[in-house]
């Protein structure tokens, strides 16, 4: 009985909160209107997101989660290996203190990077005490790909060390018993079967980040425009909600095919194995 209403409840919150919202985000994007009187329905919003202009915005926004995913892994996999390697008593405040950073509002850490990067910010006065120049790092790439890699970095670093705390530690005694050196291990051993993590870690940063709008607007001051800028811009500035429909639409069919890439990869690495990666 319990079970009957529970699924029911959830059939319902499903139905009310995702289900409707994107048929009518579904219906506004295959719709234009003129005023307030609809035109009926067309590919036009579908057809002008094909223009140079947009093609553009969402190559740069692919391209700049690609390069925060990438720096998050580079960053976060020796983490997740510290944090697993380390006593179950230190590892779990460590893991603790990792985490607490996300219970904070998104807005205010970002808001955070801005007064450390700003001009007159807390990094400028630190380097001034040293007699540098002071540093223009805020309203640029590199500003956003930092928000972007402070704010999702957890979200890759967590899967990591999940699978590399229930990784089976008596393969890797064997590979060193049979005379694998530290680096032959990892190459064999551990990085293969913690793949599963790096997939998941994958797929959680980017997924986010090709999306992020306010990273953007508060790191880059409006001067680098993203896919999720864009859509924002539709529905809040230009009010044209059939245009950042179809946007929407478009986006999360990406993150679905990402997922889906991601999932079918986990799989095929977790049925296969070590064996068939390498």
């Amino acid at each position: 009985m319990l079970r009957k209403i529970a699924s029911s409840s959830y059939l319902v919150w499903s139905f009310l909160f995702i289900i409707i919202p994107i048929l009518m985000i579904g219906f506004l994007s295959f719709t234009s209107s003129e005023g307030s009187v609809n035109t009926g329905f067309s590919f036009d919003n579908y057809k002008r997101f094909m223009e140079p202009i947009y093609l553009k915005v969402l190559l740069r926004s692919v391209e700049i989660a690609f390069k925060a995913t990438l720096i998050c892994f580079l960053v976060g996999y020796p983490m997740a290996m510290i944090l697993a390697k380390m006593d179950s008593k230190i590892r779990n405040l460590a893991v603790m203190l990792f985490v607490v950073p996300m219970w904070m509002n998104f807005l205010l850490r970002t808001y955070a990077w801005m007064t450390i990067l700003g001009k007159n910010g807390i990094l400028n006065k630190f380097l001034s005490l040293f007699h540098i120049a002071p540093m223009t790092f805020l309203y640029s790439e590199g500003a956003v790909l930092l928000g972007m890699v402070y704010n999702f970095l957890p979200f890759m670093v967590l899967p990591i060390y999940t699978v590399l705390t229930k990784m089976d530690k008596s393969l890797i005694e064997a590979a060193e018993d049979l005379g694998g050196n530290k680096g032959t291990v990892f190459r064999k051993i551990i990085f293969p079967l913690s793949l599963p993590g790096v997939v998941s870690g994958f797929s959680m940063v980017f997924m986010p980040a090709v999306s992020t709008f306010v990273i953007t607007n508060l790191l880059s001051g409006g001067q680098y425009m993203l896919v999720g800028n864009l859509i924002e811009q539709q529905f809040l500035a230009v009010n044209d909600w059939h245009f950042g429909s179809a946007i929407s639409m478009l986006l999360m069919v990406l993150i679905l095919l990402t997922m889906s890439v991601m999932n079918r990869l986990g799989a095929g690495i977790g049925e296969e194995g070590s064996a068939g990666l390498w």
